[in-house]
């Protein structure tokens, strides 16, 4: 931190944001439309954080793409479910902001920029539709597909995914629900030839097709572009400046590294943080949660297992906790149970959790969780059994060849072997697999037990256990299936899609361990993001947005697009508070330690 007192300002703007993410992209957007001269600096050489690394999924209950399908869920019945997941965790002011600011900020980008289309195909459910204000209907609303050849230039600039699919491979939102019943239904082969032919165009025809994060991080760089918002990238923040040296100064600018020098940004009406989170710093993150040194233990896991932005190092949190701002959920994350392959690929395991035929067990050789369940509630099951003393990092997922045969386990296509295929195809579990030590098999449930270091007989009563709620289709012990979330990737042609029982050997386990898509914790903040000390009081000229805020969320997760929705929204609430308080702060008089310019030049 350093105090404005006797410096001099190289730059000048109304609004600086820090980071590119949709956060910062939303809250750029909002202040150049209420007249303020905007300037975004970006620490990496590529711009869209981890929403271009993510599903794209925006959670907007009442959005306008819903309002014009019919559906108009109430605000009050949206708000009573939010506060009834976070469980008093976050304040009643947030989330009613967010309730209400959402599908306002939508609405605002829609009329913003044509790039900004977006839309809403009805059937993810909400993750605990069943709760008061939840919706089997689902609040995740999506962008189309996008030709990344509209960027010019600016494409190599685009942050791209951290495992690149092959040439021509891109789902859009509802095909990879759809692929996976590859087996189940005609309209997962017509996926499976639609993916041929997006390869074969890409090859023909150059296109650069691009879906969910991808996409929304292009679109909004688009607007940006369409209303002419500079952005400077390899432009760190090195430390916020304030108009006083005590703890009760406001932050009235910026140090940014540009070109290897540092340049003193003077910001007339705030700084937004959307730097994201603490992903990558595994050394803060151990501290805050011991059980992550489990992770490190387990073999070919190397130092960093978070698929989160690999820019994110806490730097805006760091540079907010210098002037005086308070933190929470410091222990949190976007947790995903995954698979950690000994080349260091991570590897999310999602449908997998919801296939009929399997069931995850502990160190004892028991489940512990309806295995399709939201997975920040699989994850925190595992941190949990983990300091009870019983190993859950990591667990196992118990599957058989049936299963293998007929559905997408690990990334493995239940198809005849095709040469040069870009994914692992045909019918017997690759031998790099069971070579790895990842997946293990045998021919009796003992031998399994054996090799995951379970005991036998725990994990023959376990099978026999399931098979028998399966063979009734119900799961007694953890109400599998019971939800509308649950249902979503499982095999729609079974009566639960979720339960059917495993069968003849040989069978295997996946190894399964903690992974995220990014930390949730970050500096406390209030309904109009703007970042408080400890005592609650406002640090003037601060605002806090995205994975650099503690979450608006909580401890939990109310749908798909539950950390992109909140990052926008709150960047176009912090954008509006400053515009709306324009007149005390926005002086854009220098004084004569200043010399005048503009984030435009």
């Amino acid at each position: 931190m350093s105090s404005v007192v006797g410096q001099t300002f190289e730059h000048f703007t109304d609004v600086l944001v820090i980071g590119s993410g949709g956060g910062g992209m939303t809250a750029a957007l909002a202040a150049d439309a209420s007249g303020l001269d905007t300037l975004v600096v970006e620490k990496s050489p590529r711009f869209g954080g981890s929403t271009a690394l993510s599903g794209g999924g925006i959670w907007v209950p009442g959005a306008p793409s819903q309002r014009r399908e019919g559906y108009v869920p109430d605000p009050d019945e949206v708000f009573t479910y939010l506060k009834e997941i976070t469980g008093g965790l976050v304040s009643d002011a947030r989330l009613r902001k967010y309730v209400d600011a959402a599908p306002e900020m939508m609405e605002f980008l829609e009329k913003l920029s044509p790039w900004l289309e977006f839309v809403w195909k009805p059937g993810y459910a909400d993750y605990y539709p069943e709760l008061p204000g939840g919706s089997a209907l689902g609040s995740t609303i999506n962008v189309p597909e996008i030709d990344l050849r509209v960027l010019g230039d600016e494409e190599q600039h685009l942050l791209a995914p951290l495992a690149l699919a092959p040439r021509g491979i891109w789902f859009a939102p509802k095909d990879l629900r759809l692929f996976y019943q590859v087996r189940q239904s005609w309209r997962g082969k017509a996926v499976l030839l639609k993916l041929i032919w997006r390869m074969f165009r890409a090859r023909v025809f150059g296109d650069r097709m691009a879906a969910i994060g991808q996409s929304l991080s292009a679109r909004l760089r688009l607007a940006m572009k369409q209303q002419n918002i500079p952005l400077w990238l390899n432009a760190p923040m090195t430390e916020l400046i304030t108009d006083t040296d005590g703890p009760e100064g406001r932050v009235v600018g910026a140090v940014i590294e540009r070109d290897g020098r540092p340049i003193r940004v003077r910001a007339r009406g705030g700084v937004i943080l959307a730097s994201g989170g603490f992903d990558h710093d595994m050394q803060w993150r151990r501290q805050h949660l011991p059980e992550l040194n489990r992770v490190d233990e387990l073999a070919g896991c190397g130092k960093d297992w978070s698929f989160g932005n690999p820019a994110a190092t806490g730097d805006g949190i760091r540079a907010g906790e210098k002037v005086g701002a308070a933190t929470d959920l410091l222990d949190e994350a976007w947790w995903f149970p995954a698979i950690c392959w000994p080349d260091g690929r991570l590897q999310f395991m999602l449908n997998e959790r919801m296939m009929p035929s399997q069931f995850v067990v502990n160190g004892d050789g028991e489940r512990f969780i309806n295995e399709a369940a939201p997975y920040m509630d699989f994850a925190h099951a595992m941190i949990e059994g983990q300091r009870s003393g019983v190993t859950h990092i990591p667990c196992w997922l118990i599957t058989d060849i049936r299963s293998f045969h007929r559905y997408v386990v690990a990334g493995h296509l239940p198809i005849p072997k095709v040469p040069f295929a870009p994914v692992p195809t045909g019918w017997k579990v690759p031998a790099a697999w069971l070579e790895s030590g990842v997946v293990k098999t045998g021919s009796t449930w003992e031998e399994l037990a054996d090799q995951i270091g379970v005991p036998g007989t725990r994990l023959r009563g376990t099978a026999e256990r399931f098979n028998a709620l399966a063979a009734k289709g119900h799961d007694d012990d953890f109400n599998r299936g019971d939800s509308a979330y649950d249902n979503y990737y499982g095999d729609p042609t079974l009566p639960n899609p979720n339960l059917h029982p495993l069968g003849a050997p040989p069978y295997f386990a996946f190894q399964i361990i903690l992974g995220d898509l990014g930390t949730s914790g970050g500096l406390r903040t209030d309904e109009h993001a703007r970042v408080l000390r400890g005592d609650d009081s406002v640090i003037g000229g601060l605002y806090a947005v995205g994975n650099a805020s503690a979450a608006v969320m909580g401890r939990s997760y109310a749908g798909a697009g539950a950390t992109i929705g909140p990052a926008m929204t709150f960047g176009y609430v912090a954008a509006r508070h400053i515009a709306d308080s324009a007149g005390g702060t926005t002086d854009r008089t220098t004084t004569s330690t200043e010399s005048p310019g503009s984030s435009r030049r």
